[in-house]
């Protein structure tokens, strides 16, 4: 097949699920073109990695002044911000412009913030490929868990401004796209009860394709661990890692210290916050800022977790600890887009007495560590590869295509 992939970033080792449906994709022997924004130059050599594996990528420079000018425009209008912050004139243009030349068979959308663009640059037309939608999660349930369990006031604001018209918007993804994608069976539901509450037209319910992990790249090290050393992981400017990386801090971590004061904490990921870097004053915490590779960082520690306060879709830092060999213990919700058995392939916290109590305990037994960590690599390996995940993929483009949808 000919497929376009509009996406609002370069996929990259931090957007790893565009990263790897475009390899997959590729090696599956689809002609790929790559369509998306770029905001600096880093994007624009994560971009430039891809050409060897695409037929055509076009990078629109953009800034973000000219995101925020978008979602200005938005304001009085229907639109979510998260689907006006991509929505410029350019890019729309480029899409428009591909659309028409490209003769396509596919036209792959990814996340809500893509999703406009792709509407705006087919209206009019007279005919277009169908368009499928990688909607990753339900943006108006992470919104609605945002406004519960975020302790930031920022995030509660823009959930608080942007739910309704995200709820409406989201409803009606099946009256504008051929087929919809999320990466789990939650969101599907979530974005299905939009619909129905809503009584919008229904074509084809939404599909799960997974995340996946690279088993290769994240294969367990053979190596000796940290006796007692703790990591959280992930991209720290998202604002649910940015509360669970306080949760974890300021009230789990204490409650471990006050009888094992010789556990170590690494907090590991891009852009943490002032009030992230401030902990790092105790020499038992590490904030390391971005890292070009973190399986070192999984490879030491004696376990991992990811106390989640709130989100949706799968977490790919708990599939990425698993498939290192690292044992993991996760919030409860973390684990509703996951076939994992609790208690065998990880373990659930629900509180920071819970997790400290549990994070105590498994520090302790070295044994249920190499239990657990067995059971994640086997875990991993059966259900999420990336190239399963590009086979379902492949019959929701077949699906989307023999429908024969026009566009509205």
């Amino acid at each position: 097949m000919r497929i376009l992939m509009i996406t609002p970033y370069p996929p990259s080792p931090i957007r790893v699920r565009a990263l790897h449906l475009l390899r997959g994709l590729a090696q599956r022997g689809h002609t790929l073109h790559l369509l998306c924004p770029v905001h600096n130059q880093a994007e624009a050599r994560d971009l430039e990695s891809l050409r060897p594996i695409c037929a055509e990528i076009v990078g629109v420079p953009t800034h973000r002044s000219a995101a925020l000018a978008a979602c200005l425009r938005a304001l009085p209008t229907s639109l979510p911000l998260q689907a006006a912050y991509e929505l410029q004139p350019a890019l729309v243009a480029a899409a428009r412009a591909a659309i028409i030349g490209g003769n396509f068979d596919v036209v792959h959308i990814e996340h809500l913030r893509a999703a406009q663009v792709a509407l705006a640059a087919t209206a009019g037309l007279p005919a277009a490929p169908p368009l499928l939608l990688d909607a990753v999660d339900c943006i108006s349930l992470l919104f609605e868990r945002a406004l519960r369990g975020s302790p930031a006031l920022g995030p509660r604001l823009i959930a608080m401004l942007d739910l309704a018209r995200t709820r409406r918007y989201e409803a009606d993804y099946a009256a504008h796209f051929a087929g919809v994608v999320v990466t789990s069976p939650e969101d599907a539901w979530a974005i299905e009860t939009l619909r129905a509450q809503r009584g919008a037209p229904s074509r084809s319910a939404p599909q799960v394709v997974a995340n996946g992990v690279d088993l290769a790249y994240f294969a367990p090290r053979h190596c000796p661990r940290d006796p007692a050393t703790v990591i959280f992981s992930g991209k720290m400017s998202y604002h649910a890692n940015h509360a669970a990386a306080l949760f974890l801090l300021a009230e789990i971590m204490p409650r471990v210290w006050r009888d094992h004061p010789e556990v170590n904490v690494i907090i590991a990921g891009a852009q943490p916050a002032p009030q992230i870097r401030a902990f790092a004053r105790d020499p038992r915490v590490v904030v390391t800022g971005y890292v070009p590779d973190l399986r070192p960082f999984l490879a030491r520690a004696t376990l991992a977790v990811a106390p989640m306060r709130y989100g949706v879709g799968i977490q790919n830092k708990v599939l990425e600890a698993m498939a290192s060999g690292t044992p993991v213990i996760t919030s409860r919700q973390t684990t509703q887009a996951l076939t994992a058995l609790p208690g065998r392939d990880l373990l659930v916290a629900e509180g920071a007495s819970d997790f400290a109590q549990q994070m105590i305990a498994l520090l302790a037994n070295p044994q249920h560590c190499r239990d657990l960590s067995n059971h994640a690599c086997q875990y991993v390996a059966r259900h999420h590869s990336w190239a399963a995940s590009v086979a379902t993929l492949e019959n929701c483009y077949a699906h989307a295509i023999q429908s024969k949808w026009m566009l509205i």
